[in-house]
């Protein structure tokens, strides 16, 4: 049985930049099908450590964001391994800001190194998500301050919690059924 080759770095942040904004953010089951289809492979490659090299460059680091972040959030929606990767997505994010690979990608680009931290259930990351993201437009902005917000009052997402098996509280479930952040 032959593998396939794995795509390039340059294909996946290709395909991520060509997705655009209307696809990054939207529950679209098409989308996650051929996004899957596509980097599953890359995805289980990149979770192994077996594409680490491309964290030396910006474009790389991107790759390995969109591969470790986002595309467990499309691929496997509503299960825990959603979040099975974020430790490794954020690890390859604090890096990749240190070396000024956010600043060497178009700007649009750009808060996909700092999802990472937004991402987070640990309130320092979300401080820094905040502070990474006051550079750039309002609405992310807002969003980066939401999820703070959320990880200040409640400690974790209360919207994770049946994917991660976690009790919910009476508090948390008062904020989930008045419209609380769903993810």
């Amino acid at each position: 049985m032959t593998t396939a080759p794995l795509p390039s770095s340059h294909e996946i942040a290709a395909f991520w930049r060509d997705a655009g904004p209307a696809r990054w953010f939207a529950k679209d089951d098409a989308f996650d099908a051929e996004f899957k289809s596509r980097f599953e492979a890359a995805h289980h490659a990149a979770a192994a450590c077996r594409l680490d090299g491309w964290a030396r460059e910006a474009e790389g680091a991107l790759a390995l964001l969109v591969l470790l972040d986002q595309f467990p959030r499309n691929a496997w929606r509503g299960s825990a391994h959603m979040f099975a990767t974020d430790g490794k997505a954020r690890a390859i994010a604090h890096a990749a800001i240190e070396a000024g690979f956010d600043r060497q990608v178009d700007d649009a680009l750009r808060p996909f190194f700092y999802l990472p931290f937004m991402h987070s259930e640990s309130m320092a990351d979300q401080e820094r998500s905040v502070a990474l993201n006051a550079a750039l437009d309002a609405n992310t902005q807002r969003y980066a301050a939401l999820h703070r917000d959320i990880i200040a009052r409640f400690g974790r997402f209360p919207h994770r919690n049946p994917m991660l098996g976690r009790e919910t509280t009476p508090e948390e479930q008062t904020f989930l059924d008045q419209g609380g952040f769903a993810g």
